[in-house]
């Protein structure tokens, strides 16, 4: 599915998303990718849902989020909370969801000027 913005930004804007990839300022990203507003986008190496692991979401906070949107694929799943301990003890609010709903959430979240960042596996079939 493709995204558009409503304006040209500087900003990382996620464009289109699909079985195996996200697209991010109209470049294509193979496989998981982290996305904040500003700077590079990140080859994420997580290979599935099931390998995300409590030391592989603290990583994330050397961005200081104010929130992580974890695209969890094709549908909505949701961690042990023994994982989020790294961020909720940091005060760092994460949000599960199906990777479409993260990206677009995401966009929306960016162009509100928010310290967002997107842990996103990419869905893996049309629908």
């Amino acid at each position: 599915m493709k995204l558009h913005a409503d304006s040209n930004t500087p900003l990382n804007t996620v464009t289109a998303y699909g079985p195996g990839f996200i697209e991010v300022n109209r470049v294509r990203h193979a496989g998981a990718v982290l996305l904040r507003p500003e700077g590079p986008i990140l080859p994420w190496p997580i290979a599935s849902f099931e390998t995300i692991e409590e030391a592989t979401l603290t990583a994330l906070l050397q961005w200081q989020p104010e929130v992580v949107l974890l695209g969890t694929g094709d549908r909505q799943r949701f961690l042990h909370p023994r994982l989020l301990r790294g961020l909720t003890a940091r005060g760092v609010g994460i949000d599960p969801m199906d990777t479409r709903a993260a990206c677009r959430t995401y966009n929306i979240l960016m162009a509100e000027g928010r310290q967002v960042l997107a842990a996103l596996l990419p869905p893996q079939q049309e629908g």
